[in-house]
């Protein structure tokens, strides 16, 4: 079976993780459909300006494309970092432009050889999408909601409820009721993903989940600063901590513009007034945001979000799947936004499904989905959890490895202030392009004593 056989696969959702799926079923299927809720060709301001879609209830608030998602997309749509640079993307280097405040202490700046771009969500989401509409066979049917699986019997099984193949989707557009055949249907409709219950309704077993309450709040404003308020600074990050549970991040993006986004655990919501937003920015552990911005007019007023918990639905760990349906994105798993690794695991996503379709044989699910928790889930995920668990209000299991863990991170940080090269090296698997291992080579568990050790001496 070639790419003739491959003739249509249908994507739920023109999400960031629905478009790079597009994108890479586009290699290997004749017909690619884009089936989105949302309205697409309405999203550009008078200005040319990128808008918030409204399916991304979040997208107004500070995102990031971590330095391997941006590899990643630099791969799928060659040349694009230029084009965002181009057109309006700030870059310089992760570490060597960013000021990164830690329990108040500022950390060395470093060169880590390592692009960042900083941008709007919206930016960002309009340059992707319209790249994918620029490939032939891939198609948007915007104003279409998808209502259910179309299944029939024959997949090939591998339990007591299987048997089943997803054949298409169900549509609905201004109310009429439609139907979509497909070889492949993935769903990348984000973290209220219909997939679940839709598999339930066909017999299979409920899909297990692993949650965390966290309980984040965020609110959001805007900016046009003068250069000299950080010149040569893409962002400031002022980290929340378990001693004081708040934080933000004040970056420069696209539109001449400087986005602030606060935030806080457990219920400590910074204010959506800009009066309560300044002083909720004086009170974090550096009042350098605040102090950036206190003299300097808001472009409107703060914007608020909530984000109840981590989020995972385990796929891998069901004892059957029907055949042509898979699952990618936040409907696979949907992390604390405060980290920013979102899009990079969506685009992560996207290699393992090129991965699985590239073949000739239709995709097994059960490898799917074992192969993506391993790739692209498994360690962001004991990252995420592992550093909200350090927040004393989160339940969840704090065993002696995690403490050894979350001890060991804490001392390595105390001696990035000292060996520089620490703090490059940990910056690389908060940005994904190493897994969290790497922090562990001996050479780093080496250089960590000796920079603690150098401290003591003096």
């Amino acid at each position: 079976m070639g790419i003739a056989d491959h003739n249509r696969a249908v994507v739920l959702g023109a999400s960031m993780a629905g478009l790079l799926a597009a994108r890479v079923l586009a290699d290997s299927y004749t017909e690619v459909l884009v089936v989105e809720r949302d309205g697409l060709e309405d999203l550009t301001g008078p200005d040319g300006s990128a808008e918030t879609r409204r399916g991304v209830p979040q997208g107004r608030h500070v995102h990031a494309l971590l330095a391997r998602g941006r590899h990643i997309l630099e791969e799928l749509f060659p040349g694009f970092t230029d084009e965002l640079v181009t057109a309006g993307a700030i870059t310089g280097d992760v570490t060597g432009n960013v000021r990164w405040i830690m329990d108040g202490h500022r950390m060395p700046k470093p060169h880590s050889d390592m692009l960042l771009l900083s941008m709007s969500r919206p930016f960002l989401e309009q340059r992707v999408r319209a790249r994918v509409r620029g490939l032939p066979n891939v198609r948007f049917l915007e104003r279409h909601d998808v209502t259910g699986l179309l299944t029939a019997e024959g997949g090939k099984g591998d339990g007591e409820e299987g048997g089943k193949a997803v054949v298409g989707v169900s549509v609905t557009e201004d109310g009429a009721a439609g139907t979509l055949s497909a070889d492949l249907v993935v769903d990348a409709g984000g973290r209220r993903s219909r997939t679940p219950a839709w598999l339930k309704e066909l017999g299979y077993a409920e899909v297990p989940e692993d949650q965390m309450a966290i309980s984040v709040g965020y609110a959001t404003q805007y900016y046009r600063l003068p250069d000299d308020v950080m010149p040569d600074e893409i962002s400031i990050d002022v980290v929340a901590s378990p001693q004081l549970p708040r934080g933000a991040i004040c970056a420069k993006i696209d539109g001449d513009r400087t986005v602030v986004t606060a935030y806080g655990y457990l219920g400590d919501y910074p204010p959506s007034t800009s009066a309560g937003f300044l002083d909720f920015l004086k009170s974090l552990s550096g009042t350098d945001i605040h102090d950036a911005v206190r003299d300097h007019q808001p472009l409107g007023d703060p914007v608020a979000y909530r984000f109840p918990a981590n989020l995972r639905r385990r796929y891998e760990l069901l004892p059957a799947l029907p055949d042509g349906l898979l699952v990618l994105g936040d409907a696979v798993c949907s992390f604390n936004p405060v980290y920013g690794q979102g899009m990079t695991v969506a685009a992560l996503g996207a290699t393992v499904l090129r991965d699985h379709v590239t073949g000739t044989q239709a995709p097994d699910p059960r490898a799917y989905f074992a192969d993506l928790a391993a790739r692209a889930v498994d360690d962001v995920w004991e990252m995420t959890t592992g550093a909200d668990l350090a927040f004393p209000g989160v339940e969840g299991d704090r065993t002696e490895e995690w403490q050894a863990e979350q001890g060991y991170v804490a001392d390595l940080l105390t001696a990035a202030t000292r060996d520089h090269s620490l703090l490059t090296a940990y910056a690389r698997v908060v940005f994904l392009v190493d897994p969290p291992s790497a922090l562990a080579a001996p050479e780093i568990q080496e250089a960590v004593r000796a920079a603690l050790a150098s401290q003591t001496d003096r």
